[in-house]
């Protein structure tokens, strides 16, 4: 509901403006390739993710602590990039106070950082339990938990870079 709202509130500003971005940040660019590769980078993470649900399943402990690590690389390489392009943009001008532009590109892009933190953090948690062998075949509920969640993030993403730097 959160990222439905987020998005609405996007559309209705963006389809508003007769120009978009608006003339006073028409100068800034959005960092579409370095996030197209952003994305295949998250994207490839669902699915070390997926494998990691899938080594649990078949009892294979040792490939779910790699697929895990793995995960967890990808997702902070994702949340690395996207941070060290926001550096770019705030230097370039792109500001929370710069304009509906602005606040609108944080408020929806940030709080989609802060979900795949959140979920980089669960699976850290998780991690830990599997170095400590708390999952099995039968008991693995914490590990298809969090890549349902994972699965949210990841999934929601590529919706999101269309929306915003496509569009």
């Amino acid at each position: 509901m959160l990222f439905a709202g987020l998005i609405g509130a996007f559309l209705v500003f963006r389809l508003g403006s007769i120009t978009w971005p608006p003339p006073s940040q028409v100068q800034i660019r959005l960092p579409i390739a370095v996030t197209g590769i952003n994305t295949i980078i998250l994207l490839l993470s669902g699915y070390t993710m997926f494998q990691a649900l899938r080594a649990i399943r078949k009892n294979r402990h040792k490939e779910l602590k790699i697929w895990l690590i793995l995960t967890a690389i990808l997702g902070s390489v994702f949340l690395v990039v996207q941070g060290s392009e926001w550096m770019r943009l705030v230097h370039h001008g792109l500001t929370l106070s710069s304009g509906i532009y602005g606040s609108i590109f944080y408020v929806l892009i940030g709080c989609h950082a802060l979900h795949v933190l959140g979920a980089l953090l669960w699976l850290l948690t998780v991690l830990v339990l599997a170095v400590n062998r708390r999952f099995s075949p039968n008991r693995h509920v914490g590990v298809e938990l969090c890549t349902i969640y994972w699965t949210f993030v990841v999934g929601l993403w590529p919706f999101l870079y269309v929306l915003v730097y496509l569009a």
